[in-house]
């Protein structure tokens, strides 16, 4: 096991490997079987830096291999950490599945997060290398790589492109050379946490327990050889990743289509033209495909499941997914830090539009219990904990978030406030972490309050989710002025400055002179939150 990362304790690494949800099976040995059983089958369609591509499985194979080899002709080797951050494009398979056939570790980091984030991941990760695309979205990445040259030399930022002073990933030597294969109980892989505080913690998985999460979810959804996966968001979060997302439909032998955008306009053509099957959403975009379905004329009926997640799908919008899109909704309620719970395919329908789901295993361990964690009886609102066979024991090198995070018998404090129905579904309820969840883009309150404290006409800064019909929750920032108020564009060009992710911009700043505070002397944001809601109630009455 990678030093820094808590393993699962023998006992239940056993329990699990006797149940036959960890078969032994590392990533480079994954893609070599699937190659060998699928081989000219298609297994990545989508737009890469040379043009459109479509690997089939054995080409695939055969371009992990030489990738591999030009890593290690570079001088990666076996668990050095690599920050990747590459949109939807082909090149994320080959790079990946060459780092898996090395041994070494991809942290995973999305196409919107600048400087502040990736500069932490390169030192907290104390990575070897970084992968990026020369441009993506109208920004240059490789400028971002120059800010960053103190945290990574130029000769190890790979760049799918035009690579400029860097190395090009196409430059790299190409003949394959033996490579021995991984632990299958070691790290294969790192994700961001959602986070509550501004450093976010690395999540640790193994090839064991991350295979087996997308296997087991392939099955679940109905994805087989032949089913057509369309990954519509980004391909570095866990929910395109793993549930069952690209690396699910690899397993199952399936297809995997890139799109450049969720857009209707950019999505609707790609399920006609490739016949997609499944893809995922989170709601915000659900809504806009509902919407945009009505009056499309594209033909979108090999379309058989529309998974939503990343936040709470109303059960009205949920209803009106089959008589719209014709397809079936699934609901999928996870995290990256491991369980993930599925509404099935066959479930009646009020648990389909009105829960969340129910665990993929039967060795997943769930508890609802109050704020003295005492477990509550079904139908009462509790907090989420869970064990099980995917979910890690403990973040990377974080000791002091792990003594918060879980509890002394592994159990992971979700931090999410759900209730459990006599039949075992979850609904969830709310939050109880200080965070926001923007549209599925999780948001730590405190980062983004650090970073306003540091403009100098400010002189307090509380950061709370307001409630928004399209994305479930806005930010806002209240901000109590030093002096005369700075204007809240101002305040918004110094975030991005600062070179934090876009979607972290507040969506609102308001200003006041004071806060309300609870009886220890805390700004009480759920009294600040519930204001702001009466203050936008009485704003749109106006209008």
């Amino acid at each position: 096991m990678l030093p820094g990362a808590t393993p699962w304790p023998e006992e239940y690494a056993a329990r699990y490997r006797a149940a036959g949800h960890w078969r032994g099976q590392t990533f480079g040995t994954l893609l070599r079987e699937a190659a060998a059983e699928h081989g000219e089958r298609v297994a990545v369609v989508g737009e890469g830096a040379a043009g459109a591509v479509r690997w089939t499985y054995a080409e695939l194979d055969r371009r992990a291999d030489r990738l591999a080899a030009g890593l290690r002709a570079l001088g990666l080797r076996d668990r050095d950490r690599v920050v990747v951050q590459l949109p939807n494009v082909p090149e994320f398979f080959e790079v990946c599945f060459a780092l898996f056939r090395i041994g070494a570790i991809p942290v995973f980091a999305l196409p919107a997060h600048r400087a502040a984030e990736i500069g932490y991941f390169l030192r907290h990760a104390e990575a070897a290398a970084y992968v990026i695309p020369d441009r993506h979205a109208g920004f240059d990445h490789r400028a971002l790589a120059r800010e960053l040259k103190d945290d990574v030399p130029p000769e190890r930022v790979l760049v799918a492109g035009e690579a400029e002073e860097f190395t090009a990933l196409g430059g790299l030597p190409a003949d394959p050379v033996d490579l021995p294969d991984g632990d299958p109980s070691d790290v294969a892989l790192m994700q961001l946490s959602g986070g509550t505080t501004g450093t976010p913690k690395l999540i640790p998985r193994t090839h064991d327990d991350y295979i087996y999460s997308f296997r087991a979810s392939a099955e679940i959804c109905g994805l087989r050889p032949g089913g057509v996966y369309l990954c519509a968001l980004p391909v570095s979060h866990n929910f395109p990743m793993s549930s069952p997302g690209v690396f699910g439909a690899l397993a199952a032998g399936a297809t995997s289509v890139l799109a450049p955008l969720p857009s209707p306009d950019v999505a609707f053509p790609l399920i006609e033209r490739e016949r997609v099957t499944i893809t995922g959403l989170v709601p915000p975009l659900a809504l806009v495909w509902l919407e945009a379905a009505r009056t499309t004329r594209h033909d979108l009926s090999s379309l058989e499941v529309l998974q939503v997640g990343g936040a709470k799908f109303s059960a009205e919008a949920a209803a009106r997914v089959r008589p719209v899109l014709g397809c079936d909704v699934q609901q999928v309620f996870g995290m990256a830090e491991g369980l993930v719970n599925y509404t099935r395919l066959d479930d009646p329908e009020d648990v389909r539009v009105g829960t969340q789901g129910r665990p993929i295993s039967e060795h997943d361990e769930v508890r609802v219990v109050d704020d003295d964690g005492r477990d509550v009886p079904p139908g009462e609102t509790g907090h989420l904990l869970t064990r099980g066979p995917y979910t890690i024991r403990g973040y990377y090198r974080a000791d002091e978030h792990n003594a918060a995070a879980f509890t002394p018998d592994g159990f992971y404090r979700t931090g999410d406030v759900v209730r459990r129905t006599a039949d075992g579904d979850l609904v969830v309820e709310g939050r109880a972490k200080d965070q926001i969840n923007r549209g599925g883009e999780k948001i730590a309150a405190e980062e983004v309050e650090n970073h306003l404290l540091a403009h100098p006409a400010v002189h307090d800064a509380a950061v709370v989710a307001v409630p928004d019909a399209m994305l479930g929750e806005r930010t806002c920032a209240v901000v109590i002025p030093r002096g005369e108020p700075p204007r809240a564009l101002a305040l918004k060009a110094f975030l991005r400055e600062r070179g934090i992710a876009s979607y972290k911009i507040p969506d609102r700043i308001v200003f006041t002179d004071r806060y309300p505070h609870t009886g220890v002397g805390k700004v009480s944001k759920r009294d600040l939150r519930a204001a702001l809601a009466d203050r936008l109630a009485r704003d749109r009455a106006a209008d």
